[in-house]
């Protein structure tokens, strides 16, 4: 007999209720449901315009907020207050990224720590989730005007790749922006859904997503097997899409019809114009033999043949990378059962026709390609709200579990409804040098702060060898057995010190306790988050006021004209903004200081690793 997750009675999964599937794209977004008269999954869009919402927010001068197609405007107009592809940063540092900082054309905040990247527009700060939220408000709004009905629940995709952080990072923009998050499923996941597969108890298939988006792409091998998908390897490209095929179509015409990189440079309309021309011809050619067009005077024309050629190199690193995944999923291509086609750059025959090549066997690109993420997620929906018996639901959380950290905040390892059996791990560090124990503490709830949820042990991990500050590395493991019994595992990795303990997460939990703190967590969610990023400005601002300190106290005989009085000043602002209770104020002066602090220690570091190559002891 199939299990439905959790009780329907807890409120998590009530059958009024709308629970819709959202596709938070990199390039574009877009919300789908299961009708309710065709029960079949659709895309919501009004009248004849397009399901797509893309994922682009402006900021005004006056602190209003724009999403979407309009904002698109202001991607030319104005860069530096227009915010792109900002999935790309979700649960990232500044590190993960600066490779490619030049890519984006707004300020990312330059900090040689492992917290995640805010972005700068006037005197506030934004972070990813804030960013992402704010296109799943839209949505949400979208959805709720299409539908006449408050949209309150849904699941929402990722990239199978995502890790842990990323993926409570969605969660968290999803809370933000007003949405229960029921669960968060991989897009090949999804896709395959979509083109209905896995939704039959006893099914089993090998399965290739080949995912080939605007600015992206990715690979994932699949195993389905009794209702589950298991991802056996991810491989892609993050800088590869459609936007090549575009540029490379740019290219041609440049060099045909002597347009030079100088005219370009100063003339914004023509290099738009032709871009923009560019993806009209490769919408065209993939129905027709041969795109002409007029730009500045000039007969401008490019031949299915001609567009082929430029496309292909791009087309076969998407094949290396296929080989790739194949390789680490430890199978051949002649063991996968389906290919199946995401991505709108997937409409380009070529594509189509060297990926079917490659596999030994036709691709199946009969779902529209921009869409079939979003239905999957429709369906994933459907199915979590009881409503297709033909799917064994596994038990799940009923709350999400995770410890107390820095600035009393809840740190979640394993989020709500996440399947049982399950398990998670994470790495913490110590706070004050010489620390020889840890408390860990251990949580259920969906509350930011962790007063406002439910403790449920505490665990004393004793005898960790004495170290500096940050030195130690401690992994916290979570592990949930078919019981729910939870077991959570201590462990510092250096000297192999270990505690355990075991709980049993559901004691005292009925039904209306979950309920309650399910709407708490709605109903208070915006100041949650509010807190949260309070706490951790707090938290990173107390942090580099102590480096600071130290590294003064060491090094401050090294320190040329004003540097020491200047730092000096720039500690004391920190130090008042954190008696305030003023994010972007805290942000403002971390900033300040970090700024100040960051040549003089570079030319410190420098300075003493060239001593060091002198064979001098420093």
């Amino acid at each position: 007999m199939a299990k439905i997750a959790i009780n329907i009675a807890t409120g998590s999964l009530q059958k009024d209720e709308i629970i819709v599937g959202i596709d938070l794209g990199t390039t574009n977004s877009l919300v789908a449901m299961i009708h309710p008269d065709t029960k079949k999954a659709v895309a919501l869009k009004e009248h004849d315009s397009s399901s797509l919402v893309p994922s682009v927010v402006y900021f005004d001068h006056n602190g209003g907020v724009i999403v979407g197609n309009e904002a698109k405007a202001f991607l030319e107009t104005a860069p530096e207050r227009t915010i792109f592809s900002a999935k790309r940063l979700l649960g990232k540092n500044y590190n993960d990224i600066k490779s490619k900082a030049a890519f984006f054309a707004y300020k990312i905040i330059d900090e040689a720590d492992d917290r995640q990247v805010k972005i700068k527009i006037d005197e506030q700060y934004y972070s990813p989730v804030d960013l992402s939220s704010l296109i799943l408000k839209e949505l949400k709004k979208r959805a709720e005007h299409i539908l006449k009905t408050p949209v309150n629940k849904a699941v929402i995709t990722v990239p199978a790749y995502f890790n842990d952080a990323q993926r409570q990072a969605t969660r968290d923009a999803g809370k933000l922006a007003g949405l229960d998050v029921l669960r968060i499923i991989n897009e090949p996941t999804a896709a395959s859904l979509a083109y209905g597969i896995g939704l039959h108890q006893h099914e089993s298939a090998t399965i290739a997503v080949y995912d080939l988006g605007g600015g992206t792409f990715d690979v994932s091998i699949l195993r389905l097997n009794g209702g589950v998908f298991e991802v056996l390897s991810t491989n892609g490209d993050t800088y590869l899409g459609g936007d090549d095929f575009d540029n490379a179509i740019v290219a041609f015409w440049k060099a045909q019809y002597g347009f030079t990189n100088e005219q370009l440079a100063t003339d914004a309309s023509l290099a738009q114009t032709l871009r923009l021309q560019a993806e009209a011809a490769k919408k065209h050619l993939s129905t027709n033999e041969l795109f002409e067009t007029n730009v500045n005077g000039k007969s401008l024309q490019i031949t299915i043949t001609q567009f082929n050629e430029l496309i292909k190199t791009a087309i076969e690193t998407t094949i290396t990378c296929c080989k790739k995944a194949l390789k680490d999923a430890g199978i051949t291509k002649s063991e996968i059962d389906e290919i199946i086609m995401v991505g709108g750059s997937t409409r380009v025959p070529l594509v189509n026709e060297m990926v079917g090549t490659f596999f030994g066997k036709p691709v199946n690109n009969s779902v529209n390609p921009d869409e079939v993420v979003a239905l999957g997620a429709a369906i994933q929906a459907d199915i979590l709200a009881g409503n297709n018996k033909e799917v064994l639901l596994l038990d799940i959380t009923p709350l999400s579990l995770g410890i107390e950290t820095a600035g009393e905040l809840m740190d979640v390892l394993i989020p709500r409804n996440a399947k049982i059996p399950s398990s998670a791990a994470r790495e913490y560090t110590t706070q004050l040098d010489g620390q020889m124990n840890m408390r860990i503490s251990v949580y259920q709830g969906e509350r930011d702060i962790v007063k406002d949820n439910r403790l449920l042990a505490t665990l004393n991990l004793k005898g960790i060898p004495a170290m500096p500050a940050g030195m130690a590395k401690v992994q916290v493991a979570f592990m949930i057995n078919a019981d729910g019994i939870l077991t959570v595992r201590a462990k510092e990795l250096r000297s192999g010190v270990e505690q355990s303990i075991e709980v049993k997460p559901q004691i005292g939990l009925d039904d209306s306790t979950v309920e309650k703190m399910l709407l708490d967590s709605m109903q208070h969610a915006q100041a949650d988050i509010a807190a949260r990023a309070l706490a951790e400005a707090k938290t990173e601002g107390e942090q580099l006021l102590k480096t600071t300190e130290r590294f003064l106290q060491k090094n401050a005989n090294l320190l040329i004209g004003t540097e020491l009085h200047d730092t000096a000043a720039a500690m004391q602002a920190l130090q008042l903004a954190l008696t305030m209770d003023d994010k972007n104020l805290v942000q403002q002066k971390t900033e300040a200081l970090n700024d100040i602090s960051r040549p003089y220690a570079e030319r410190i570091m420098n300075n003493a690793v060239g001593a060091a190559m002198k064979g001098k002891i420093i």
